[in-house]
């Protein structure tokens, strides 16, 4: 295979591969091969089963690659690992950390690797030499900063290396974006990438990635456990592309995805174990074949809320009358007001518990509804909310406790008496 064969072949695998959120005008005969096309329509294994819309979302440490507002709406610090393999052995990877801040602004680091499969390298008279692969690496640093508790404004600096062969250059780009919580529900974003670059120079010929301007909205329903999402995106020179998505947690530790990639359809769901990790799986349909993804990430420290039941089953008839339920948070801001409550199947809230200044350190619940009748049995769910002084709000994950008066079960059994 000689070099421009070898261009050719390099180019149409990753134009197959890569392109992972394309719309009609944004073709893959178009922009599949377009310089930074990897990078542009990346999307990590959740956002993958949101359809790639996410601007308006954008409440995960891969927030930075949509809109580097997003990273002010954190809560705790997030690390956060993704990885896929594509067409033809080629593989994209992606670490994040954030840190979210309040007086300070909040900072985000993002790793992304693409790499490709081993090409045959080849002399003039078509003898194998070796080997070659393609890679290319971008390094995002990003700062946001809440100007208002309801908007912030983020900037991200990134630097792209490419090594393809012999030949390796680099180059330096800027993204900017702005979010704003219209209401408690319903927030809006905006972001504008590769403004001044990157442009990477391999061998005699500069090539510069696309701009790319991003807008979108996502809703919060059904008292936070859906999430509804909606994004358009204009790229330079190719064109529109819509996308749209939603979540929903059927259980506290499990949700389910389901989106449109423009004309594609997608899908995923996510697991939560220890209020801390959480393992996203994401997939997609593709004209070269179905692309999946999965991902982890762990969150911990930063501002928080938190809630506990212990014991987890408890009976007010028996010997475990109450549980006890240990409440703890961290806010942006002095802590304004808590309110803790517990749900049954039906998703009717049964009894609430609440009042000004930081939660106390636990409380007892003995099963029994807002009118003080006993509650059936059953498992009822609970989540801490904690406002700060400047509206914002922290909610803790959601866990169950179940009230059990039935007792164990069983038979007694019966010995003869022996004369």
């Amino acid at each position: 295979m000689n070099r421009i064969a070898k261009s050719v072949v390099l180019n149409l695998v990753l134009a197959g591969g890569l392109l992972l959120s394309a719309g009609p005008a944004w073709s893959e005969q178009e922009a599949g091969g377009a310089p930074g096309a990897w990078l542009s329509t990346y999307v990590n294994a959740r956002t993958l089963g949101l359809g790639g819309a996410f601007v308006g979302a954008a409440d995960d440490a891969s927030s930075v690659i949509w809109n580097p507002a997003g990273l002010s709406t954190l809560v705790p610090n997030e690390l956060r690992m993704d990885v896929s393999r594509l067409f033809e052995d080629t593989t994209l990877g992606a670490f994040q950390f954030a840190v979210p801040g309040s007086k300070l602004p909040s900072f985000g680091l993002s790793v992304l690797t693409l790499r490709s499969g081993a090409f045959e390298k080849t002399d003039d008279m078509n003898n194998v030499i070796g080997t070659f692969r393609d890679t290319q690496t971008a390094y995002i640093l990003t700062m946001s900063r809440a100007v208002t508790p309801r908007f912030a404004l983020g900037v991200s600096s990134k630097l792209v290396r490419q090594s393809l062969e012999d030949f390796s250059g680099g180059g330096v780009g800027f993204d900017v974006g702005a979010i704003m919580n219209v209401t408690p529900a319903i927030r809006v974003g905006a972001s504008a990438l590769n403004l001044g670059g990157p442009s990477i120079t391999l061998r005699d010929t500069k090539e510069t990635y696309a701009t790319q301007f991003r807008g979108g909205f996502s809703a919060s329903v059904m008292r936070g456990r859906g999430l509804i999402t909606g994004e358009l995106d204009q790229t330079q020179k190719y064109g529109t592309s819509m996308h749209g998505g939603s979540e929903y947690w059927i259980q506290p530790a499990f949700a389910l995805r389901v989106g449109m990639n423009d004309q594609r359809p997608s899908g995923g769901f996510s697991y939560r174990t220890g209020g801390h990790y959480q393992f996203d799986y994401g997939v997609s349909d593709h004209p070269l074949g179905m692309i999946h993804r999965i991902g982890v990430s762990y969150r911990f420290g930063g501002f928080y809320a938190s809630a506990k039941a212990e014991p987890e089953v408890f009976s007010p008839t028996g010997e475990n009358a109450v549980t006890n339920i240990s409440l703890g948070s961290r806010t942006k801001s002095d802590t304004d007001n808590w309110e803790l409550s517990l749900v049954n199947k039906m998703n009717q809230v049964v009894r609430k518990f609440g009042g000004k200044g930081i939660p106390p350190s636990h409380l007892m619940w003995d099963g029994k509804d807002e009118s003080g009748m006993p509650l059936p049995d059953g498992a009822y769910s609970y989540q801490l909310m904690v406002h700060d002084a400047d509206g914002r709000a922290v909610l803790s994950p959601a866990h169950t406790v179940e009230i059990s008066t039935g007792g164990p079960q069983g038979s007694v059994p019966v010995i003869p008496i022996q004369p």
